[in-house]
């Protein structure tokens, strides 16, 4: 019953170069066999009329292999493409058409949308519109049965594509490419979606279609971009690859999700999509925004960046975080602060040591404002968060440790990053993980490994009860709290013999020392963090 997979070839660019491609499809086909399809994105044709199409044309040439192109995507080479829905070119050269779906014998469904992206009246010969894409959308997502599409073709790039994904060099994802590209890949699903026009070649890390732990499990997407065909600088233009029809494959194959698979790069978190206008920011001065001298010169206040602030009745004050229902041991503003365990302030988060910590260096990242958890964070107080994350990985490292970082979302009010640090001689990253897996096993807490480039604002929702694990290698590991969950299970872990080996410390309140040493400890902290210290960059 297996069906045997088809193997392909696809091409960026051409430009008018036919003979360099097809002595190159040729030397492939003798070195690894046959393919069954060669399909071309982006320019097929040059700027300019060539002796070498004329002999394809008329027959003194043939393409090697049976050959699918995209339409024009500048005016010049209009004129190639008689036929707006599709037509044959030269012998074994097919021009797809302007839009629409090609579905092989073997079942393979091949989706193309040729030329450009317009958003004006009238659209170009060489363009397509929003009503195309659209058209397209109602013809292939109908269908209750709908899962995806095999293999997407278009010219351009999806605008975007790069996010949560690996570098895309020189090719600035946010700025180029088509927004009606993307918006089509998001509801279309291809497993392959191939573009060229960049004159380069990206190959991102495939991308998941479902959010995790909220939808079914689905197909990942890979996206391919192609350079021009015979480029000095011997970039990729030919990818061949192996593909068994969607149609043909069980449910668990098809799902199954490789391993470095990411984020979808077209889905917005939450607060991103809501679409709402930003609110204005207050004139008046917000309080959270502000934390007196940390040094020796009380009474001078400082900007959350470390730098003294020169009062101007004009001066706009950034916008109020959330306020909290009522006093708040966290927000750094509320009395109820230890502001002597507080050892370094940013413009959004301050780390402070912990109230009986593990060790004299475990601290916390902590939002200035009230937020609950990171699921509730706004964009620039994640930045912030990340770049902490990122300096206190470096400054561990640096003193022979690796940390580890957890959150409980559960009976807490006001988000707590726990950051603790583990010496790198008492064990391995993956024995650290192991330790969460296995002790969370004996208490029957289903603690899953998610994917490293996951973004958790898409996997739990605002206000959902959550425990969640950060390691040093950009493991994560995850657990939807339903019912009740153990307040301790993350120092727990920690604390058991097989990480730090000091089982006594698992509950805070047990590991209370005078406020005299917690002064010490801040003290010392802040001086050997100094060095690493962002806040302090100009």
């Amino acid at each position: 019953m297996a069906q045997k997979p088809l193997r392909l070839l696809a091409c960026g660019d051409v430009d008018g170069k036919f003979d360099v491609l097809f002595n190159r499809v040729r030397a492939i086909r003798k070195k690894s066999g046959n393919f069954d399809l060669l399909l071309c994105v982006g320019n097929f044709f040059g700027p300019t009329p060539s002796a070498e199409w004329e002999e394809y044309k008329t027959g003194i040439r043939k393409a090697p292999i049976h050959t699918y192109v995209l339409g024009a995507n500048d005016q010049e080479t209009v004129k190639y493409f008689e036929d707006a829905n599709g037509c044959e070119l030269a012998e074994n050269i097919t021009y797809l058409g302007r839009k629409g779906v090609f579905t092989g014998a073997s079942g393979l469904q091949v989706v193309y949308l040729s030329g450009t992206e317009s958003l004006s009246e009238p659209v170009p010969g060489y363009s397509f519109s929003p009503k195309d894409v659209s058209s397209l959308r109602t013809m292939l997502c109908s269908g209750s049965q709908f899962k995806g599409v095999d293999i997407l073709l278009t010219s351009p790039w999806p605008k975007y594509v790069g996010h949560f994904g690996n570098s895309s060099g020189e090719v600035d994802t946010k700025t180029c490419g088509s927004a009606l590209v993307s918006s089509l890949a998001t509801d279309l699903k291809p497993r392959y979606h191939f573009a060229a026009l960049e004159k380069t070649y990206y190959e991102r890390l495939p991308y998941r279609n479902h959010i995790v732990l909220q939808e079914n499990a689905q197909h990942a997407t890979r996206f391919i971009a192609l350079a021009n065909v015979g480029n000095p600088d011997k970039k990729k233009y030919l990818y061949a690859f192996s593909i068994t029809p969607m149609k043909l494959m069980g449910a668990a194959d098809l799902v199954k999700q490789p391993p470095d698979v990411t984020e979808n790069p077209y889905r917005k978190s939450g607060k991103d999509s809501a679409g709402g206008k930003q609110i204005p920011a207050p004139e008046e001065e917000s309080p959270c925004q502000f934390f007196f001298d940390l040094n020796e010169k009380q009474g001078r206040k400082r900007s959350s960046t470390g730098r003294e602030i020169k009062s101007s009745p004009h001066t706009k004050q950034p916008r109020k975080p959330p306020q909290p229902p009522g006093p708040c041991w966290f927000c750094l503003a509320s009395p109820e602060v230890e502001k002597h365990l507080v050892v370094n302030v940013g413009t959004h988060c301050y780390l402070a040591l912990a109230k009986g910590g593990l060790c004299d260096d475990h601290v916390l990242i902590l939002p200035i404002g009230h937020y609950q958890s990171v699921v509730e964070l706004s964009t620039e107080v994640v930045e912030e968060v990340e770049k902490y994350k990122a300096t206190l990985r470096r400054f561990f490292r640096s003193r022979g440790k690796r940390c580890v970082l957890f959150e409980r979302n559960y009976k807490s009010h006001h988000l707590q990053l726990q950051v603790i640090p583990v010496p790198l001689s008492c064990c391995a990253t993956d024995d650290i993980k192991d330790a969460f897996i296995s002790q969370a096993q004996e208490q029957q807490i289903e603690l899953l490994e998610i994917p490293e480039h996951s973004d958790i604002k898409q996997i739990a929702q605002p206000g959902a009860a959550y425990f969640y694990v950060e390691l040093d290698t950009g493991a994560k590991l995850f657990h939807r709290i339903k019912r009740h969950f153990p307040l301790q299970f993350g120092r727990e872990v920690l604390a058991s013999e097989a990480i730090l080996n000091i089982p006594d410390k698992s509950d805070w309140r047990q590991c209370q020392i005078s406020k005299e040493e917690e002064e010490t400890h801040a003290r010392r902290f802040q001086k050997a963090f100094e060095p690493f210290d962002f806040t302090l960059d100009d």
